[in-house]
């Protein structure tokens, strides 16, 4: 196995009904941590780069690091770029070697995301690279992107419509999910799921995954939710994890940064392990 296109993880995931973690990484740590989580899970994964880390780190040495760790690597993987509102960081992702991106203009009318979606797809196109896309923005923040604003939800009809003309080949519907911490249990509308997936047969894409119960994970990725993307819980493991590893230091006074980082790895390995599980792709990873 190896790095593979989008489409070769999310269509056997939503053929058989289990979903695949797509979890966005923010550093080197956390992209070999979930690349071995998937790995000893047997399970594909999707590893995601938000706009912030791809200017925070840059994407020639985000490529680097992602060539290198999945040099030989024994499940299918791939690289995607997350909740991209900005066209010039979508073409440099592209031109960089992103197996497939979320092309974010959902602040937009949707006669204008479907235009400039259209183009987006045949630029991806250019690279051998995927889609995704939506018409609704997720509520919350999430790397500086995004609003605590509900976005209207707009009718069946005009989310077909959109999938029809764009081909995108996965689709991320607001269904009360929402990117963050939930301040109250989330309300899914579960349906608008079914109704998408037998009128149009597309992948789900489920954002705003951290803090939905093990039921409604159950309940989505039955439905057609192919693709779960996690990015609080990892940021939260990873702060957790080194605090308690810092805490400690301090009352012993060791101080110790590679002790630090194989504490914090075993915690973000585990998490991505228990997904993989949860989510049903354990195994599904071709060893």
């Amino acid at each position: 196995m190896a790095v593979v296109p989008l489409k070769d993880i999310v269509d056997p995931a939503f053929e058989a009904r289990y979903g695949v973690p797509a979890i966005n990484i923010f550093n080197d740590l956390t992209m070999e941590g979930v690349l071995a989580g998937a790995v000893e899970a047997n399970s594909p994964v999707i590893l995601q780069t938000s706009v912030k880390t791809v200017r925070s780190i840059g994407s020639r040495v985000l490529f680097d690091m992602w060539q290198s760790m999945t040099r030989g690597i024994e499940v299918p993987v791939t690289l995607h770029l997350d909740h991209c509102p900005d066209r010039d960081v979508v073409t440099e992702c592209l031109k960089a070697g992103w197996n497939s991106v979320l092309f974010d203009a959902s602040n937009l009318p949707v006669e204008e995301n479907q235009r400039q979606t259209v183009e987006v797809v045949a630029e991806a196109r250019s690279y051998g690279a995927q889609v995704e896309g939506e018409i609704e923005a997720i509520t919350g923040v999430e790397d500086d992107h995004g609003s605590d604003d509900v976005s209207k939800q707009q009718s069946l009809e005009v989310a077909l419509a959109f999938i029809d003309a764009t081909g995108i080949d996965v689709f991320a519907p607001s269904i009360g999910n929402a990117h963050g911490s939930y301040k109250a249990a989330p309300v899914i509308d579960a349906d608008r799921v079914t109704q998408i997936v037998e009128a149009r047969n597309v992948p789900i894409a489920l954002h705003g995954g951290s803090g939905l119960s093990a039921e409604q994970f159950a309940d989505l990725i039955a439905r057609g939710c192919a693709k779960v993307n996690i990015s609080t819980a990892l940021k939260e493991t990873y702060m957790q994890s080194s605090l308690v590893f810092l805490k400690q230091a301090e009352q012993n006074s060791k101080w110790d940064p590679p002790s630090l980082f194989k504490h914090t790895r075993a915690d973000v390995v585990a998490m991505v392990t228990d997904l993989c599980k949860q989510f049903g792709s354990a195994g599904k990873g071709g060893r």
